[in-house]
This record gives C-alpha cells, structure tokens and sequence, in this order.
C-alpha cells in the first residue's frame, strides 16, 4: 500500500499534548487500535500545527491550551475532513474492534450540542483534574511509527 493509501485511510488524530487526559486517552487508543488505523500528533508539534492552518482549524481554545482534538481523515491530500470534539471521538471509536467500536451507538444518541457542552466541561477542568504536563512524553519505541 502507498504513503497516500494509507493516509486515506488512516485517521490522524491532533491532541494537546501537555493534557495528561489527552496523552492517556491517546495512550488508551494505541493499546486497542489493532488494525492500525490511526496516526497521532500533539497539537504542538510542527506538522499538526502545518496541518490544522491548511484546514483552516483552530484549536487554540485558551490560555489553559487546546480547546478541541481534531481527527483528520486524508490527512496526505486535499480531500481531507476535520472533525472536532464528539464527532473525533466518535470517529476514533469507529476503527476500534468490539466491543469498543459499539460505544460510538451509545454517543450519537445523545444530541451533539449536549455532547459537545460536555466535552467542553471536561476540557475546561482537565488541566485542574487530571494535570498539565511540562513536556510532552516520548513515546515508546513500539509507539513511534503511530505519531508523526
């Protein structure tokens, strides 16, 4: 399969990466994607930053950092889509085997305002939560080929 192939069909997932909720959900997907469907990047790194400017995404959110992940599918050309907050989540959840896969039923059935409100209360109170951290992690060397 060629790079551009593979960027079809792969999701890149954009995501703060000093959120220590964010690097464990990240840490969570790695773990369970299995059909190595998705490529990471935190939100700070070059090529996302590259990346969200071509869509014309902004995720800066505030001075408390990102206030979105982004999942980018087509991430190698110019037929790409972004998708923000439940909708990336959902998107995320969709390339997981089951029983993982089933959760993306259970969000869509709850309004995507009322998801989106509680994804913005999450996102507004994680660094209070569950941390900010200084550096991003390194990722394993098993992990490295999943991040860009």
């Amino acid at each position: 399969m060629t790079n551009s192939a593979q960027n079809d069909e792969q999701l890149l997932v954009i995501f703060d990466g000093h959120c220590a909720l964010c690097n464990h959900a990240v840490r969570w997907f790695l773990r369970r994607d299995l059909d190595d469907r998705m490529r990471f990047a935190p939100s700070e790194a070059p090529v996302a930053a590259e990346i969200l400017e071509r869509l014309g995404v902004d995720v800066e959110g505030d001075a408390k950092g990102p206030g979105s992940i982004v999942v980018v599918r087509g991430h190698g050309h110019d037929r790409n889509q972004a998708l923000l907050r439940t909708d990336a989540v959902i998107a995320m959840l969709r390339e997981l085997p089951q029983p993982w896969a089933s959760w993306r039923f259970f969000l869509r059935l709850v309004p995507r305002p009322l998801r989106d409100w509680g994804y913005g209360v999450v996102a507004r109170w994680r660094y209070r939560i569950w941390g900010r951290l200084e550096v991003c992690p390194i990722p394993t060397e098993a992990e490295r080929e999943k991040f860009l």
